[in-house]
């Protein structure tokens, strides 16, 4: 059998099919599984999962529909079934999954929006479940696809070698940051298409909440978030003003991780390092707003979600359609007013659980 994954839609999306995908492999080990991403992290991930017999990236973004649809074709019936990872909610994954050519297309039937995005292109279906985890709803459609089912939900995969580990090891020497230190770290990015950029907690509040776990645990601080984050971080740490505190700047996504590895806590906005967090089994204090938090909390780790629960949240759904606030009083009041000391109790509980306490 041949199993083509079509990973399209984000770093941490990729990150929550892995659980599907060692089910798959336990499950079909002869079996051919390759996977099609859309970003650089993707691809690092997958190509270090011995799950995927092939990891092919492609920009489907950056190349005119004549690349893009000569990259389609030279895959195109070279596999029995493929899958689009959930979510994947537009059109264009459809359409791409469609001119694929396998005789078995799995995909989920979204609640919203499905028919308007061609949803009905693909033939191995299951309903959407909004009391679901991404990772559940990535399991259950591989059911749906192979007729079987699946008696156990494994960890999110990201392996680390030793490499990774010695720039990890390097980096802390270099800030002057030794093993027996208290690293907490720091996420106040996230992605910003599809206005996704209201998703992140204000920075002020990162660097008020940063100076309060300094002082009051004697931490280190370390701020991460990719290269386009760059200015964020360093606005960030700047405002904290603080030896203690300073921003990774260096290394792969991967290398990134491995420092992220040291860290005791990690403080985030709904993000794909959420789930690299999780994957590495840190403990995590998730900033939500307005994403639904049964889809993307924490996977298989200690962590506290740090929301207003809203009459109104969840209201980002999963489509093409950007992200809009609705109301009249606050825009965006689910993430606009969390306040610094409500994601400052969610972080001293996890800490003190570890047996972490305050000098305050």
């Amino acid at each position: 059998m041949r199993i083509l994954i079509l990973a399209l839609s984000g770093i941490g999306d990729a990150l929550m099919f892995t659980p599907a995908a060692a089910l798959l492999r336990k499950a079909f080990p002869e079996a051919a599984i390759d996977a099609v991403v859309m970003f650089k992290g993707a691809e690092e991930i997958y190509k270090r999962n011995e799950h995927f017999n092939n990891v092919f990236y492609f920009d489907f973004l950056k190349e005119s529909r004549l690349s893009s649809l000569k990259f389609i074709l030279r895959l195109r019936r070279n596999y029995d079934a493929s899958i689009n990872v959930y979510p994947s909610n537009r059109k264009e994954y459809n359409i791409i999954s469609f001119l694929l050519g396998a005789r078995q297309r799995a995909a989920v039937r979204y609640l919203r929006r499905d028919s308007r995005e061609l949803g009905y292109l693909n033939n191995e279906r299951i309903t959407e479940d909004d009391s679901f985890h991404n990772v559940q709803e990535n399991i259950k459609l591989c059911e749906k696809l192979l007729k079987i089912k699946f008696d156990e939900e494994p960890d999110l995969y990201f392996p680390l070698h030793d490499a990774d580990e010695k720039f990890a090891s390097d980096f802390l020497n270099e800030m002057n940051i030794s093993e027996n230190d208290l690293m907490i770290g720091f996420h106040p990015g996230c992605a910003t298409f599809k206005n996704h950029i209201k998703r992140r907690w204000e920075p002020e509040k990162f660097a008020l909440l940063g100076k309060k776990v300094i002082k009051d645990f004697n931490s280190k601080l370390l701020i991460f978030g990719g290269p386009e984050e760059e200015e964020l971080k360093q606005n960030i740490c700047r405002m904290i003003n603080s030896p203690n505190a300073v921003t990774v700047s260096k290394g792969s996504l991967i290398q990134n991780a491995a420092v992220m590895k040291r860290c005791s806590l990690f403080i985030t906005n709904d993000s794909s390092l959420m789930h690299i967090a999780s994957a590495l089994k840190r403990k995590v204090v998730a900033i939500i707003g307005p994403t639904n938090t049964n889809y993307i909390h924490p996977w298989h780790t200690e962590y506290k979600v740090v929301s207003l629960n809203l009459d109104c949240s969840p209201c980002f759904i999963y489509s093409p359609r950007p992200l809009i606030c609705f109301r009249d009083d606050v825009k965006f009041k689910c993430i606009k007013e969390i306040e610094t000391d409500m994601v400052y109790k969610a972080a001293a509980e996890l800490l003190n659980r570890a047996g972490i306490f305050s000098g305050a």
